[in-house]
């Protein structure tokens, strides 16, 4: 490629003068890159947000492996295990504790339209923290007090009077199963595809909030690891040892989270649709590109002839063609990443899904349109190889 772009510096500019010769083919041409571009960036875009957001509590986890139900699926359809799981697992040398994680998701009241919404609500041990989140960390004893919770103000939804009121000290009240609770504070992660709003809460709370809800079975085991221990060599410790009762098994964080992405990506419709829009939008872009660059050679043929007649090879002639894929794929990007950040921070506070723009998305994505636009020209251009000046005269 650098080769290429030195050979296209070294001579007149046939490329470029072709193109801004009928300036309305360029616009279109752009304008189409640009819309290829911004389909993809947002399907991208999208299908990030729904990664990034359905492992955010994954990442906040205070745990070094976690245990889970062989048959769980994703983080908010974790089939529960029993408690005696966690009191076994402390046998196993380097484990230094195993605390339980309770996870339900039911419908409450707004507190403020008091329309029923979903939430996921949480229970942890109030005396070792289960999330690295400092709002919740630092005012643990809160959520010790009956019936109260800590609420996302990331959530998503009418909750602003709510949260005010919550940050000017006020009470605010409402209900979950026919129970009032009083929300006692505040944390911020943010909406995910799974839940619109998360509460977290003792595991005490959890229990008396959701009293179907057996105190022996448990959603997620959360294990510290003892200094000085390997914890990939503690995680296959606690599969050897919990592993003869095939119900549950034990991954680290890295695997938990990697877990629920696969499990997003193809398991569920959003996920694929996002990753097949992606693809159709590089297809689209070739599309595009190859009738604007097809349309420019079929014109300029006589040019392009005359050229061979004069002895000029093919190589040269491809590479003015590629010089035109090159400018096309800089000139059409350009308004397709300006754009496409904007629609970010549309979308964003609108659903309040974590969309951003993160440069190593940009630079991929400027690859794929010089890609883009160099499959067009090379398609563009069998044609031109295969002409023979004589025919053309």
């Amino acid at each position: 490629m650098m080769g290429l772009i030195k050979k296209l510096r070294s001579r007149t500019p046939l490329g470029w003068l072709q193109l801004k010769y009928d300036r309305g083919r360029l616009l279109t041409a752009l304008s189409g890159i640009a819309f290829a571009d911004i389909l993809m960036f947002m399907q991208l875009g999208v299908l990030n947000a729904l990664f990034y957001s359905n492992t955010m509590l994954h990442r906040r986890l205070e745990a070094d492996i976690v245990l889970i139900n062989t048959q769980a699926l994703n983080w908010s359809e974790m089939s529960t295990f029993a408690r005696r799981r966690l009191y076994q697992a402390m046998d196993v040398p380097g484990v230094k504790s195993a605390d339980a994680l309770y996870i339900n998701n039911v419908r409450w009241k707004n507190p403020q339209t008091g329309q029923k919404t979903s939430v996921m609500v949480m229970g942890t041990n109030p005396d070792r923290p289960a999330f690295d989140i400092p709002e919740v960390n630092q005012n643990l004893d809160i959520i010790k007090l009956p019936d109260t919770v800590f609420f996302d103000r990331g959530s998503r939804g009418e909750y602003a009077e709510a949260i005010a009121k919550i940050d000017r000290g006020e009470t605010v009240t409402t209900e979950i199963e026919r129970r009032t609770i009083t929300v006692g504070g505040l944390f911020e992660l943010g909406a995910s595809f799974a839940a619109d709003a998360m509460l977290i809460t003792s595991d005490s709370n959890f229990l008396r909030l959701f009293p179907k809800k057996d105190a022996g079975t448990v959603s997620i085991g959360l294990i510290q690891v003892e200094s000085g221990y390997d914890i990939e060599q503690v995680k296959n410790s606690l599969n050897a040892h919990l592993g003869k009762s095939q119900d549950v098994k034990a991954m680290s964080v890295e695997e938990l989270i990697d877990f629920e992405i696969v499990y997003w990506a193809k398991n569920r419709p959003v996920g694929i649709v996002f990753g097949f829009g992606t693809i159709m939008g590089f297809v689209v872009g070739v599309v595009i590109v190859y009738q604007v660059l097809s349309t420019d050679v079929n014109d300029h043929m006589a040019e392009y002839a005359t050229f061979k007649a004069m002895g000029y090879k093919n190589s040269y002639l491809l590479g003015v063609v590629f010089e035109e894929a090159i400018i096309l794929a800089l000139l059409g990007f350009i308004p397709g990443v300006g754009i496409s950040i904007g629609l970010y921070n549309l979308v964003s506070a609108a659903t309040a899904l974590p969309l951003f723009m993160p440069s190593s998305r940009a630079i991929m994505m400027l690859a794929l349109t010089i890609l883009m636009c160099g499959i067009s020209g090379a398609i563009a251009t069998r044609k031109l190889q295969s002409a023979d000046p004589a025919d053309i005269f």
